[in-house]
């Protein structure tokens, strides 16, 4: 997990740098902002970019309120696209599938160290997996992850020209161990390859 999802200061969550020399888990009130959703939409909409990405925590949890915030958006920008990452467990209402024009679903795999009950939701992902809106990602790190995902796909009946693998890495050198043989994989398998350009043109900082 990121620090951004299990580094805040008194979640119960481990994480893999916890005993890392100098690693401290980050205040609340630091990395996060509390406002309404139309306070939201302003925000979104002064930096005049044409796609919105909603993502989490699980933002089908706060359906209604990302509701309010997209209407306000569209008032003043009616073509502003709109994409939610979710970790597919849930099935968006009909008012939040219709707003949004793309979901990025990437469900929780046995090494998140979950119960398959709470990460994997039959229902939902073959909802999901039946949608056009709908593209798949996952993370992969070895061949057993990787069997993992095709037995999930197989499974639910995720079509796999809609599932998009990325290397597991936070440094370039992290990504290019497992690169090349992920992408004949998705070659060979009929996978999509997805690098992680931010990793690569920035590093693992926050904010890019």
């Amino acid at each position: 997990m990121t620090p951004t999802t299990h580094g805040i200061t008194g979640t119960p969550w481990p994480h893999e740098k916890d005993a890392a020399p100098g690693y401290a888990k980050h205040r609340k009130e630091d990395v996060t902002y509390e406002m309404d959703p139309v306070d939201a939409a302003k925000r979104v909409l002064a930096f005049g970019c044409p796609r919105t990405v909603i993502t989490g925590g699980e933002p089908l949890l706060q359906e209604s309120a990302f509701l309010e915030m997209i209407a306000t958006i569209r008032e003043q920008d009616p073509d502003h696209q709109f994409e939610v990452e979710t970790n597919g467990t849930r099935i968006p209402s009909a008012d939040f599938y219709t707003a949004v024009n793309q979901f990025n679903v990437s469900p929780k795999l046995a090494n998140s160290g979950m119960p398959e009950s709470l990460r994997l939701s039959s229902g939902a992902l073959g909802f999901f997996a039946s949608s056009p809106k709908s593209w798949f990602k996952f993370v992969a790190n070895d061949s057993i992850n990787l069997l993992e995902i095709s037995e999930l796909c197989s499974k639910i009946g995720i079509p796999r020209q809609r599932v998009l693998l990325m290397p597991e890495g936070r440094t370039s050198r992290e990504l290019d161990r497992f690169s090349a043989q992920l992408a004949e994989l998705c070659r060979d398998q009929g996978f999509r390859f997805c690098d992680r350009l931010h990793i690569r043109l920035w590093g693992d900082r926050r904010g890019v």
